[in-house]
């Protein structure tokens, strides 16, 4: 009977072990298909960005500064690696990006060109995807991070080396704040 007990007692123990470890690992698949998607956004916004410079560079070639400062941080944003890393990369991309739309505001002929307009309505949905897709993968790293570190699972996943993701953050302390508005009398 004693036999009996053990033994039910320890398949129960087991059965509890393999379904942490599966949750743990089905997080971890989900948290790297998270972030493939992620990366497939990006690719695509990468892609796009040299058609855009070069639109912009047929109007405004001069402005060499801008446009090599679009290049130089799409060049940066792909080769980060990490997280952390491509949230800091697509943070300069994204304000090199911002330079290069004020930059075409003061050319009337290329934002009348079709084409342009275009990519950047392309650009715009793509950058919509992609907050979206950082969403989902905040969320999944959240759900990941917060199954490690819960008792008893944490020392599971300890033994077993699961380690916390990195968030995939806004780092600009800039891009954190709300726009700020103010209303202001009409003068007469």
């Amino acid at each position: 009977m004693i036999g009996w007990i053990i033994l039910i007692a320890l398949v129960l123990i087991i059965t509890f072990l393999i379904g942490m470890y599966n949750s743990l690992v089905r997080l971890k698949v989900t948290c790297d298909n998270a972030w493939a998607d992620i990366d497939v956004q990006l690719k695509r916004r990468y892609d796009l960005i040299p058609n855009l410079v070069e639109m912009v560079k047929g109007y405004a070639g001069h402005e060499k500064g801008t446009l090599e400062a679009v290049i130089n941080a799409r060049n940066r944003a792909m080769t980060a690696t990490s997280p952390g890393e491509k949230a800091q990369a697509e943070n300069m991309l994204s304000g090199a990006l911002k330079s290069l739309f004020a930059l075409s505001e003061a050319y009337p002929q290329l934002r009348a060109v079709e084409s342009f307009t275009s990519l950047q309505t392309s650009l715009t949905q793509i950058e919509d995807a992609v907050q979206n897709a950082r969403r989902y993968y905040n969320a999944v790293v959240r759900d990941l991070n917060t199954k490690i570190q819960q008792f008893p699972t944490s020392i599971f996943a300890n033994m077993l080396g699961f380690k916390p993701r990195e968030f995939f953050e806004v780092s600009a302390p800039a891009e954190r704040e709300a726009p700020k508005v103010s209303f202001s009398a009409p003068t007469a």
